[in-house]
């Protein structure tokens, strides 16, 4: 299982469309461009959506504890939570020659400048797997108007930049179809 996932956690004075519906959005679109573009990967993508995130991880918690027992079935877990700007890569947590692949897989992101791949992921909602020692990876963009909007009223759609977001959907639909798609599952 390859995981792309964002959470639904809109706050109670805002509508949640940064904060995460962005990380939502794209994980979708992720999975629909694979679909439109009639590519079958030998693994399986996983779209989750998680929620109660704010509630402390009780979505995440849950879905854990049904599906840990096939932990070494999944490949790596993917989350987007730190809005949809400009992205600038992956922030990636895993083995050293897992490491090496993802760095390998971002250069094909070249044309679009995104190839980064930073020391940690971060993800409240698949910190779970990541502690159990599956790798893990979350998008890392420019998040200097992040706080602008986190947990406020401004956090509408008007925030959304659809060439951003576009470009954060390439970057999570590259990612996992190539995983999804390896002959060897990630090293741990």
């Amino acid at each position: 299982v390859v995981l792309v996932s964002g959470h639904l956690d809109s706050w109670d004075v805002g509508q949640g469309a940064m904060d995460d519906g962005g990380g939502a959005f794209i994980s979708w679109e992720a999975l629909s461009l694979i679909k439109d573009l009639g590519l079958r990967p030998k693994r399986t993508l996983r779209l989750v959506l998680w929620t109660g995130e704010e509630q402390g991880g009780i979505g995440a918690k849950q879905y854990y504890q049904l599906h840990k027992e096939n932990i070494s079935n999944f490949d790596i877990v993917m989350e987007s939570d730190e809005g949809t700007f400009q992205p600038s890569g992956l922030g990636f947590a895993g083995s050293a020659e897992a490491r090496d692949v993802v760095k390998e897989i971002m250069t094909l992101l070249q044309p679009i400048n995104v190839t980064d791949v930073y020391d940690n992921a971060d993800g409240t909602d698949i910190a779970y797997w990541m502690r159990d020692g599956v790798p893990g990876a979350s998008l890392h963009n420019d998040i200097n108007k992040y706080f602008w909007f986190h947990h406020s009223q401004g956090d509408t759609m008007t925030v959304q930049d659809p060439n951003q977001m576009n470009l954060c959907a390439a970057v999570w639909t590259v990612v996992s179809y190539v995983i999804a798609d390896m002959e060897e599952m990630l090293p741990r």
